[in-house]
């Protein structure tokens, strides 16, 4: 493994988070991409309703990203991943007797809530165990290893689901409970210690040694707007390419597959390489490769065009994720990485926000020119699946392993 990693070495706490996210994330994604399926049959309820329920898991998780980091920063960074994980263990196995409405808007919103609280813990965790040159490599492995267990998890899920919901469900939260056991048992605080124990924050202990940070809140600006363009991409291509251009879902999934595909092959050698030049300048190119991606989809007319559209913005994203995460992790004071992570984790959650925003003003232009949204039919981009394809895994995937789950 060290051969292959070209010579780095992580410590053992690492690899145990390393394998844990890849359980995880297999795990989580047996269940999260056929949700809307089961909760369309279990509660004969309106597709508009399921998707109040995929909104309200998505709030739910921006403003427990808002104060995640407060958290980890003051208690620890262990203790809110066992929490995290353990919870959405619990959380999916509550999900087998729900039967209401009102069960399930509980449900996706303690689900919402409780990736961030491990995700922005697990970041900061992993900026206080790896050494700052080798932390983009260590951030692109993790992601690595998070998009092969969304890769294989559904293909298992398929299979388990068609005999049994019930069986997903428990399989999917014990996945969850097993990691936040190893985590418990196995991993030791990394929090920065501080002789005095616990206290109350002083004043400039919260957020306000974030706002002070220029450079960093320029960073989360731009990198705000580069998300808005990665969720347009995401949320609108799959209502274009079908209803314009006649691909179907069979195809589209291939695109899908060839975005996890290129992050399990290519991300870490491409973060090696990323890692040879400025943080700024390789962002710099990866916005750039996003751009491409987003606006050669103008210039396609066939599956090919949409596909190699596909693998620019993989490009921009296997360059951008793990660089960021990184300069986050660099710029934030040993004590402060917990609230660094919480700022940077809103800025992907503010970009599709911003994202699904420019969907909607695109399908207004597109009822008067009739080209890039089903020829001014402004459908919800949920009948292709996006939603349901992009939903929050709760397998703490935050940004540094790629949110949306690729």
């Amino acid at each position: 493994m060290t051969r292959f990693l070209g010579g780095a070495r992580y410590p053992p706490a690492f690899w145990l988070l390393f394998w844990g996210t890849w359980i995880s994330a297999t795990g989580g994604s047996m269940v999260w991409p056929f949700l809307t399926l089961y909760l369309r049959q279990r509660l004969a309820t309106p597709l508009t309703q399921i998707t109040m329920l995929l909104t309200l898991n998505a709030v739910t998780g921006l403003v427990t990203t808002a104060i995640a980091g407060l958290v980890v920063d003051r208690f620890g960074r262990k203790g809110a991943m066992v929490i995290g994980l353990l919870g959405s263990g619990l959380v999916m196995l509550g999900m087998i007797p729900a039967a209401s409405l009102a069960a399930w808007a509980a449900l996706m919103a303690l689900m919402g809530g409780l990736g961030p609280v491990y995700w922005v813990g697990g970041d900061a965790m992993v900026a206080d165990l790896i050494e700052p040159s080798q932390r983009a490599s260590a951030y692109a492995l993790l992601r690595m290893i998070a998009n092969l267990g969304v890769a294989v998890g559904p293909a298992i899920g398929g299979f388990i689901v068609s005999a049994s919901y019930t069986l997903a469900f428990i399989l999917g939260g014990l996945a969850q409970i097993l990691f936040a056991a190893l985590v418990l048992l196995r991993v030791r605080e990394t929090r920065p210690s501080t002789p005095e124990g616990p206290r109350p924050l002083r004043r400039g202990e919260g957020y306000e040694i974030v706002l002070r940070d220029r450079l960093f809140l320029a960073f989360c600006g731009l990198y705000t707007l580069a998300g808005m363009a990665y969720a347009l991409m995401m949320v609108l291509l799959p209502v274009h390419v079908k209803e314009n251009y006649g691909v179907p879902e069979r195809l589209y999934g291939f695109i899908m597959t060839t975005n996890a595909a290129m992050v399990v092959g290519l991300q870490y050698g491409i973060t090696r390489l990323a890692g040879r030049f400025p943080a700024l300048s390789v962002l710099a190119v990866g916005a750039l490769f996003y751009a491409l991606g987003v606006g050669s989809v103008a210039l396609g007319r066939s599956f090919p065009a949409f596909l190699f559209s596909m693998v620019l913005l993989t490009i921009g994203e296997m360059l951008m994720i793990p660089t960021a995460t990184t300069l986050t992790a660099n710029l934030a004071p040993p004590a402060a990485r917990g609230r660094y992570m919480s700022a940077y984790g809103l800025t992907w959650g503010l970009g599709f926000r911003g994202g699904a925003g420019d969907r909607r003003a695109v399908a207004r232009s597109g009822r008067a020119h009739g080209h890039l949204v089903g020829r001014g039919r402004d459908g919800p981009p949920g009948r292709a699946g996006i939603p349901l394809a992009r939903a929050p895994i709760p397998t703490g995937l935050g940004p540094g392993r790629g949110a949306p789950v690729s």
